[in-house]
């Protein structure tokens, strides 16, 4: 059984790839844009796993 919480790349249909979060009950809690190339996809994650941590929480009434 897979182990959580991680990082998921997937392929869309058009190519393009992007990457789900996964929380430790399996459930998706974020996704990414769509990335040209596997390793752009891959970028993107390196940057939230740098950035998130310092990330602030903004309430934004519609």
């Amino acid at each position: 059984m897979a182990s959580h919480p991680k990082f998921m790349i997937k392929q869309a249909k058009n190519g393009q790839f992007y990457f789900n979060l996964t929380a430790k009950n399996g459930q998706v809690i974020a996704s990414s844009e769509m990335y040209t190339t596997k390793s752009a996809c891959e970028n993107g994650i390196a940057s939230v796993k740098e950035n998130a941590p310092a990330a602030e929480t903004e309430e934004v009434s519609a």
